[in-house]
C-alpha cells in the first residue's frame, strides 16, 4: 500500500508528464493505474510500445570520487603481456601479492614486526623500498624503525658512509636507528669530536661494531676520550671493535692514543698522519700494552675495499644519496655560469672544494702508522715474516706484556676514576 500511494503522489506530481499506462501485478493479476480516478481497474494490457523514462532522462555511474587516486592504481591487480600473436593478455595477480603491496603503501602504520616471519618481512621490506617509503621525511624513519628493531643486522649488517657528510646531515635519525652493524666506515666526513653521531657510536645499539674507520673526520683526544669512556670505566661501549682507523686526523696527540689501549681486542690501527710527538715512544707502547706491532707496508684492511653497504637497506641507502645529489643540481648549474663568467674575464678563478682524496698524497709522504696483531687468523698480513721474529724476542716481550700488564691494571684503577672521566660519564 505505501508502494501505491507512493506511486500515486509520483504520478499526480507529474501529471504533466505522457508516461503512458502503468501496469501493477497484485495477487497474480495484472491491473492498470487510472490516472484521473486514481483507482485501479481490471483490464487487459494494450500491446504498445512505451517508455518508463522521458527521452530526455540520463544515468550517470558514480563512485567515489575522492578515491579516484586509488581507482587508478586498481590497474596494478593485473599483469599485461603480449601474447606470440600479438594480443595482449592480462592476468590477476596473486592474492599475496596484492596485500603484501597494500601493507608496504601503509607500512608506517604498522605496530611492531617482532616474531614476524623474516622471509616475509624482507619481501616486505623490498616492496616498501621500491615504493621510496623510507625517503619520506617523517614516516620513512617511523617504518625504517620497525624493522630495525625486530631484525637488526638483516637490515643492515655493514655501512659504508665514505665521504657522504651531506647524507648524514640529512638522514642523521635514520642512520641512528641502525642496530647491531660490524662495520662503519665514515671516513672523510669532517664530523669533529661534538658530532651526534659520533656519541651514539657509544650507545648500546652499536656495540657490536668491529670495523671502524674514521679517517679524516678533524678527531683530537677530547673526541677519543669521550668515544673511550664507556669502554675504560663501564666495560661497556666499543668493547668489540677489532679494527679501528684514525689516519689523517692531525690534532690526535700520544695523550689520544693512551685512550685506545682500552681496545683490548682491537686487531689493526692504523694511526697514519696523526700529531704524535714521539712515535717510537707509542710504537712501544702499543707493542707493550695491547700486543700490536708496526707493520712495515700497508695494510689490506685500511684500503677501504671491503667495507660495503650490505643488507636489504642497501637500496635504500643509494636512494638517500640520489635524493642528496638532486638537491645539490642548482649548485651544478651554478658552477656552469661561473665557468662561463671566468672564460669572458667578469670574474676571479673560484678553486674548487678541497675533497677527501687530495689528502691521500699527505699520508703516502708521511710515515706509515699501521698496526697489527700477531697470530691473528682474520687479521691479513702482508710480508708476516719479515716482522716476526726469533723465539727469544718472543719470550722478552711475553715478560714485558706481563710486566706492563700488571703495571698497567695498577695505574688504571686510578686513571679510570678520574673527575674528568665521571663528568663525562654523567652525560650518557
Amino acid at each position: 500500500q505505501s508502494w501505491s500511494r507512493g506511486m500515486s503522489y509520483c504520478l499526480h506530481s507529474e501529471s504533466h508528464l505522457d508516461t503512458g499506462p502503468i501496469y501493477v501485478r497484485e495477487n497474480g493479476k495484472l491491473h492498470v493505474v487510472n490516472r484521473g480516478a486514481g483507482g485501479v481497474q481490471n483490464v487487459t494490457p494494450k500491446a504498445r510500445p512505451f517508455s518508463l523514462f522521458s527521452r530526455t532522462f540520463s544515468v550517470e555511474l558514480c563512485m567515489n570520487r575522492e578515491d579516484d587516486r586509488a581507482r587508478r592504481q586498481r590497474t596494478d591487480h593485473f599483469i599485461f603481456t603480449y601474447t606470440k600473436e600479438g594480443n595482449l593478455r592480462y592476468s590477476a595477480k596473486s592474492l599475496f601479492s596484492l596485500v603484501l603491496g597494500y601493507i608496504s603503501d601503509n607500512v608506517d602504520h604498522i605496530d611492531s614486526l617482532i616474531g614476524f616471519p623474516e622471509q616475509i618481512a624482507e619481501k616486505l621490506f623490498s616492496a616498501a623500498e621500491a615504493r621510496q617509503k623510507f625517503t619520506e621525511p617523517v614516516t620513512g624513519l617511523r617504518a625504517l624503525q620497525k624493522f630495525t628493531e625486530a631484525y637488526g643486522s638483516l637490515v643492515l649488517c655493514s655501512l659504508c658512509l665514505r665521504n657522504r657528510y651531506l647524507v648524514i646531515s640529512e638522514k642523521l635519525e635514520e642512520i641512528k636507528s641502525f642496530r647491531e652493524l660490524t662495520c662503519l666506515d665514515l671516513s672523510c666526513c669532517k664530523l669533529g669530536d661534538e658530532h651526534e653521531l659520533l656519541e651514539h657510536l657509544t650507545k648500546e645499539a652499536l656495540s657490536s661494531v668491529k670495523r671502524l674507520l674514521l679517517k679524516d673526520n678533524s678527531l683530537s683526544d677530547a673526541g677519543l676520550r669521550r668515544m673511550t669512556a664507556p669502554v675504560r670505566v663501564l666495560k661497556k661501549g666499543l668493547d668489540n671493535l677489532l679494527v679501528l682507523d684514525l689516519s689523517c686526523n692531525p690534532k690526535i696527540t700520544d695523550v689520544g692514543i693512551g685512550y685506545l689501549l682500552s681496545f683490548k681486542k682491537l686487531n689493526c690501527l692504523d694511526i697514519s698522519g696523526t700529531g704524535l710527538k714521539d712515535v717510537d715512544a707509542v710504537i712501544k707502547r702499543l707493542q707493550m700494552q695491547i700486543g700490536l706491532v708496526h707493520s712495515k707496508v700497508p695494510l689490506k684492511e685500511f684500503d677501504h675495499s671491503n667495507c660495503k653497504t650490505e643488507g636489504w637497506a642497501e637500496q635504500t641507502v643509494l636512494q638517500w644519496e640520489q635524493a642528496v645529489l638532486e638537491t645539490m643540481k642548482p649548485q651544478d648549474n651554478l658552477r656552469s655560469r661561473v665557468t662561463a663568467l671566468h672564460f669572458y674575464g667578469k670574474t676571479h678563478r673560484i678553486e674548487e672544494v678541497v675533497k677527501c682524496t687530495l689528502v691521500e698524497p699527505e699520508t703516502k709522504a708521511s710515515e706509515n702508522l699501521q698496526f697489527y696483531k700477531e697470530n691473528v687468523e682474520n687479521c691479513h698480513l702482508p710480508l708476516k715474516k719479515e716482522v716476526a721474529g726469533s723465539h727469544e724476542l718472543k719470550n722478552n716481550k711475553k715478560r714485558a706484556l706481563a710486566e706492563q700488564e700488571r703495571e698497567r691494571t695498577s695505574k688504571q684503577k686510578h686513571l679510570c676514576l678520574t673527575v674528568e672521566d665521571w663528568d663525562l660519564l654523567n652525560t650518557y
